[in-house]
């Protein structure tokens, strides 16, 4: 089953489309051609060895770079003219890769910090309240409002970072690589909070992982290779020689 075949007999809405999609370095070609939806509720996985894109993948759907050519659609809508905080507004959260916890805040003024890209938002960032439903994913992050950012461990500053992304209450989150460094047992937590999270709220996530387990709790996976495209369709489907070939495990 392709990806195209799997996403029509899932869903109509498509909350984000990648087409055509070309992205150097330089003269470098980085991303060759990419193409790719994300339906509206779903978790879709982007895999494949180190080096091969992915990351790149999300910072141009970010706008932290410009592709040379291909476009990309989020509800509808082009996103090529738009900067970065443009986006985060539209309503896509993103987490990179190393979290980008601001050290010296503390967790409340970090999580405070995600109420920007909320464009429904309205008063004074310091005298709101962190929502419940948003702690109630978290619940360690409570206990240490007043700890700055930076004494956190890596599984706590990843816990806040995902936390700060759904401050903006996103219709799509972005995640690369939520799980690099961290230990097992909070990894589990992480992807329960990320099932759940699309579960209540009905929104879509876009997730690079390496992580086995964590695939497979998505619906569908792209796998890219040398820039491109590869391989795609349903997790249920994932076959050993894919998980070989694409995943470091």
């Amino acid at each position: 089953m392709t990806m195209t075949q799997s996403v029509a007999e899932v869903a109509t809405d498509t909350m984000l489309q990648v087409s055509g999609l070309n992205v150097f370095y330089g003269e470098s070609h980085i991303l060759r051609d990419v193409d790719m939806k994300v339906p509206q509720g779903k978790m879709v996985c982007l895999i494949g060895r180190n080096g091969v894109g992915k990351t790149t993948l999300l910072k141009t759907i970010m706008g932290l770079l410009q592709p040379r050519r291909g476009n990309i659609h989020f509800e509808g809508k082009s996103l090529l003219a738009l900067p970065p905080d443009q986006r985060a507004r539209l309503g896509i959260g993103y987490v990179p890769q190393g979290r980008e916890v601001i050290p010296r805040l503390s967790v409340k003024e970090n999580l405070l910090i995600g109420l920007a890209a909320n464009r429904h938002h309205k008063g004074n960032l310091k005298t709101q309240a962190i929502p419940a439903d948003i702690l109630a994913l978290f619940p360690v992050l409570e206990t240490m409002f007043d700890r700055m950012g930076g004494d956190l461990s890596g599984g706590q500053q990843q816990q806040l970072a995902i936390a700060r992304a759904l401050m903006g209450r996103p219709q799509l989150l972005v995640l690369d690589e939520p799980t690099e460094g961290i230990q097992p047992s909070i990894i589990l937590d992480i992807e329960a909070a990320v099932r759940s999270i699309i579960e209540k709220t009905g929104i879509s996530v876009l997730l690079v992982e390496q992580h086995l387990h964590f695939v497979r709790q998505a619906d569908f996976y792209y796998a890219m290779q040398k820039g491109g495209i590869v391989a795609s369709g349903s997790t249920h489907e994932l076959s050993n020689d894919v998980i070989q070939q694409f995943l470091a495990v």
